[in-house]
């Protein structure tokens, strides 16, 4: 490969396909399948290149904002939650009905990981922490969620009915991702 200085961790597994990725400390982990010639794995790596470098300082800004972000107190998760409380089932039972749903309880959650989920039974749990975020965001949210009533998973025709709902939904839960990390790291430091 030649100069190739990229500095990683090889996982192999029966996985199907090889992948990259980049951790809080900013190491590169790359998982593969056992069959996949070492050689292959160097050559992929050296064609993401670019992106490995780019995600990388994109993990370094992540750190310095941990380093740098106020904290989200306990008094303001309950202040929020409360808001939540008031806010979510409203805009739930206007959008059920727009899409042509039922669904069950609403629940208000301060999770780590997830914004908001549906569970088998229709009933639906919101992460407080988006009170903090902006309303287009929130409403996505929702419609995504009461979109899984049609379908569990995140087929083509989950996508397509969430599209119908809210047609620039790409750039929301682009969005998301991007103002949502930093809520994470103001409340959970990671």
């Amino acid at each position: 490969m030649g100069d190739m200085t990229i500095k990683y961790t090889l996982q192999r597994s029966r996985r199907k396909t090889v992948q990259i990725s980049i951790k809080p400390d900013c190491s590169i982990v790359v998982k593969a399948p056992y069959r996949v010639p070492l050689a292959e794995i160097e050559k992929f790596i050296f064609e993401k290149q670019g992106w490995i470098e780019k995600n990388i300082t994109r993990m370094q800004q992540r750190n310095s904002m941990v380093a740098e972000s106020t904290p989200i107190t306990t008094e303001e998760i309950n202040a929020l939650a409360d808001s939540a409380l008031k806010y979510f089932p409203p805009l739930v039972k206007t959008w059920a009905e727009k899409i042509g749903v039922k669904y069950g309880r609403i629940t208000i959650r301060n999770q780590r990981s997830r914004w908001g989920s549906c569970s088998q039974a229709g009933n639906l749990n919101f992460n407080c922490l988006l009170m903090e975020l902006p309303e287009e965001i929130r409403e996505y949210v929702v419609i995504h969620e009461l979109c899984h009533r049609l379908e569990m998973n995140h087929s083509a025709f989950f996508w397509a009915e969430v599209e119908k709902h809210c047609p620039d939904y790409k750039i929301l839960r682009k969005r998301l991702k991007e103002e949502g990390s930093a809520l994470m790291i103001r409340r959970f430091g990671t």
